[in-house]
């Protein structure tokens, strides 16, 4: 910690707090899956949000933002696939309180993020990345492997509580959005938000 001292620990930890609360496509659809789905089944979506957003930020402070500075063309590759998938989770959003028809054409029921495919979603989140470089580029003091460690590490840590109050916002939901009607309309709601979080990436 002899990088660090407690002026800068209070700043990254106001950002890391104030970045991590405020809404972007990874609090909507906790907010979404706690509605739909209640807290038990979406830990493996709060689970792979939290760690999957700290690996990645370890990952950005080692090295892989001088990858971007050395092809900056990567930059407009995540855009297109960071927007492309955010529409397809904006339609599974959507119809996440309708049956889905297999192959077979038997209806299942639908299911929730699991872990990997949120730790994944890290990746093309235009939120996450801006938050990731922000920190190990604003409040890392050093480029050492130790610094990185406890930046990723402190983020983390807040990352994780903030996350779950929109979980337990989207349970508490649940007692308004007590028929069909209304739980369509607000994940239809839910998924506009989504899709007008991708303003910036794309203006």
């Amino acid at each position: 910690m002899s990088d660090f001292n407690l002026e800068l620990l209070t700043a990254f930890g106001i950002f890391s707090f104030v970045s991590s609360i405020t809404p972007g496509p990874n609090n909507l659809m906790l907010m979404s899956s706690g509605a739909n789905f209640g807290i038990k089944r979406t830990l493996p979506h709060m689970f792979g949000v939290c760690i999957g957003f700290t690996l990645m930020v370890a990952l950005v402070g080692i090295g892989l933002i001088e990858v971007f500075a050395a092809f900056p063309v990567f930059y407009d590759v995540l855009k297109i696939v960071s927007v492309l998938y955010l529409l397809y989770l904006a339609y599974k959003i959507a119809r996440s309180s309708e049956p889905i028809k297999s192959v077979s054409g038997n209806e299942q029921q639908p299911t929730p993020i699991s872990f990997l495919q949120a730790a994944s979603f890290q990746w093309v989140n235009p939120k996450a990345w801006s938050m990731a470089l922000t920190a190990v580029t604003v409040y890392s003091p050093s480029n050492t492997l130790s610094s990185i460690v406890i930046i990723a590490a402190i983020f983390g840590l807040i990352n994780f509580p903030c996350i779950n109050c929109w979980v337990y916002l989207g349970k508490q939901l649940r007692r308004f959005l007590n028929t069909p009607k209304r739980l369509t309309a607000f994940n239809y709601s839910m998924a506009g938000l989504l899709v007008l979080s991708l303003y910036p990436v794309l203006f």
